[in-house]
C-alpha cells in the first residue's frame, strides 16, 4: 500500500476572558491533523473485449464490399456458435477507401478499392477469449485489433481499498500526533475521491497462418489494481 500524508496542526482560537470554549465551535477553530491515504487491492479480469477486423480488396468498391460482407457473416455465424448473443456483437467500424497509384505528371488512377469491417466481441468468459480469435481467424477475419481485459465488479474490492486506506490514514494521524508531542482525537471530516476502476488493460496479440493451424491461442488476464484515495481530519489532542 503507498500512503501519501499531509500534516497540519491549526491552532486553537483563544477564548475570550471569562468564557470557556465552546464544545461546538466550528471544525475550523479545532486543532487538527489531516491525512490522505491510499488504498489498493489487486482484482482479476474476468470479461474481455475484442476488436476483429475483416480486411477485403478488389477491383470495385461493390466487389470489396460484397467479399467482406461474406467473410464477416461467416465470422459471426461461427462466434454465435461459440454461444456469443447479438448483445455481445456489435459493428465499430466500417470504411471503404481507394487504393491509387500515383505518377508524375499524370492524376491519380484508382487500381483497387479496400473495405473494412470491425466488430466488437464482448468476451463474459474468460476462458472463451482464445477460441473466439481463433474461430474469427478461421472463419475470414484477417486482423485483431485490439485484445482488452475487465473487471466487470469491483465493489467489493472498492470498499476494501476504502477500509485500507482509512486505516492506513488513521495510523499515520496518530504518528504524527505523538510526534507533536500530542495524542489523536476524533474522525472530524473523511472524503472518498472520486472512484475510476481500472481501464481496461491492451494486450498486444500477434499470430502467424501457421500458428494458428497448431495450437490454440493462450491467454493469461493478469491482475489489476484498484485504487481509492481518502481525505482525512483528526482533532489532535495538544499534550500538557
Amino acid at each position: 500500500m503507498k500512503i501519501r500524508m499531509a500534516v497540519t496542526l491549526v491552532g486553537l482560537l483563544t477564548p475570550l476572558a471569562g468564557h470557556t470554549q465552546d464544545s461546538r465551535a466550528p471544525i475550523d477553530a479545532i486543532p487538527q491533523i489531516a491525512v490522505t491515504g491510499r488504498g489498493e487491492v489487486k482484482v482479476s479480469p474476468d470479461r474481455a473485449t475484442i476488436q476483429v477486423s475483416v480486411q477485403t480488396r478488389a477491383v470495385t468498391a461493390a466487389a470489396a464490399a460484397a467479399e467482406n460482407a461474406t467473410k464477416q457473416q461467416s465470422v459471426l455465424g461461427a462466434l454465435r456458435a461459440l454461444g456469443l448473443g447479438n448483445d455481445q456483437l456489435s459493428t465499430i467500424n466500417y470504411n471503404v477507401y481507394p487504393e491509387q497509384r500515383y505518377e508524375q505528371g499524370k492524376e491519380p488512377v484508382i487500381v483497387a478499392y479496400n473495405v473494412t469491417n470491425t466488430i466488437l466481441v464482448d468476451v463474459r468468459k474468460l476462458n472463451q477469449v482464445g477460441p473466439v480469435i481463433d474461430a474469427a481467424l478461421a472463419h475470414g477475419a484477417n486482423m485483431i485489433t485490439s485484445l482488452q481485459f475487465y473487471a466487470s465488479n469491483t465493489e467489493v474490492a472498492r470498499r476494501a481499498a476504502i477500509a485500507t486506506a482509512i486505516e492506513k490514514a488513521r495510523a499515520d494521524a496518530e504518528a504524527a500526533a505523538r510526534a507533536a508531542h500530542g495524542s489523536l482525537g476524533t474522525l472530524l471530516e473523511i472524503n472518498i475521491s472520486a472512484y475510476s476502476p481500472p481501464p481496461p488493460r491492451p494486450m498486444m496479440l500477434a499470430r502467424s497462418a501457421a500458428a494458428m493451424a497448431q495450437a490454440d491461442t493462450p491467454i493469461n488476464a493478469g491482475e489489476e489494481t484498484l485504487s481509492v484515495e481518502v481525505n482525512t481530519r483528526w482533532r489532535f489532542i495538544a499534550g500538557q
